[in-house]
């Protein structure tokens, strides 16, 4: 069984998450003895073709290569919102795109939904993102490697978010909160995979150079575990998201997770979650050690779930039932 994955991992998309979930799930198939994967290959010959993106190239390759065409919908025009300033142009051609496949995977119960919705023909899979959970524990020598760089004290208090710089992942209500907790470090992982291109690029720059001292913009970070070491807390505002992986990370590295309240979380957490909806809850949440530790035992038996080895025998099910069809 020959199968090929179809990323386009340059320029912006290698910074994006839908790149990083299709190599850690390529990684993990290769384990499987009978698969033979290939990538980015102008191989016309495969039995199944798997799409991670749909930019110029893959659709080029789309039109060129032979066997089942199956994308993984990593986007939806609801996640544009918010994060790109051109959204309503791209958005405009997703409905003919996931129409144009032969199967579409979802990676989360509401982008299922969307997708049928525009593509409602097209059978559809609800298969979510999955991490290695194996690199992602308390490192003491990479907490304290962090807070060096960044010069925080060991006995500061860190909350993290790891995220783009865009008003869809709450980029905003982070600037906000941390002039609400001046005693707490809020650290923010991440840049502008879209440049200027990205929503309101030239505000958030503009808000971020007259931030707090207890606010620190990293940008990337080679090694991500080290920022997980070396946060206490980690904080996810986004108003939107399609399957998180660095939540996943994140509570695979022990940390309480405060959430916004929105479906997507709710799908992972149930009602256990530690959600928030106002600015000044996330500041109570913050302060409560003891709600804190109690969700941390929840996450590590959660995200278990997510685990890459189960997310990728899933898809190889699914691979074997269509190429068998």
């Amino acid at each position: 069984m020959k199968v090929n994955f179809i990323v386009e991992d340059f320029l912006f998309f290698k910074y994006v998450g839908c790149a990083t979930a299709a190599k850690m799930l390529f990684s993990e198939l290769n384990t499987f003895g009978d698969l033979t994967l290939l990538w980015n290959s102008k191989d016309k010959e495969c039995d199944l073709v798997h799409f991670h993106t749909f930019g110029p190239m893959a659709l080029l390759y789309k039109k060129l290569s032979g066997g089942i065409k199956v994308i993984t919908a990593h986007s939806t025009p609801r996640l544009n919102e918010k994060n790109l300033a051109f959204s309503s142009v791209i958005n405009a051609f997703y409905p003919s795109i996931y129409r144009s496949f032969d199967h579409i995977i979802a990676i989360s119960e509401r982008c299922r939904g969307e997708v049928i919705e525009m593509a409602p023909a097209v059978p559809c899979t609800l298969i979510p993102n999955g991490i290695d959970i194996s690199p992602f524990h308390r490192y003491p020598e990479r907490r304290i490697r962090f807070r060096k760089r960044f010069s925080i004290k060991d006995d500061q208090r860190v909350v993290l978010t790891v995220a783009q710089q865009t008003p869809r992942k709450g980029i905003f209500d982070f600037l906000d909160v941390a002039q609400k907790c001046p005693d707490v470090m809020w650290v923010w992982v991440g840049g502008f995979p879209y440049s200027f291109f990205s929503k309101e690029f030239s505000r958030i720059q503009k808000m971020k150079r007259s931030s707090r001292a207890n606010v620190i913009f990293s940008g990337f970070i080679p090694d991500i575990t080290e920022a997980y070491n070396g946060a206490d807390i980690f904080f996810m505002p986004s108003f939107a998201e399609g399957m998180s992986i660095v939540l996943l990370e994140a509570m695979a590295n022990e940390l309480p997770c405060i959430v916004r309240d929105i479906p997507e979380f709710r799908e992972i957490f149930k009602d256990d979650g530690l959600y928030f909806k106002t600015i000044d809850e996330v500041a109570t949440i913050v302060s409560n050690q003891e709600r804190l530790q109690k969700v941390v035992s929840l996450s590590k038996r959660l995200v278990h779930n997510y685990d890459i080895h189960r997310i990728a025998e899933r898809h190889r099910i699914l691979y074997k039932e269509l190429i068998n069809r």
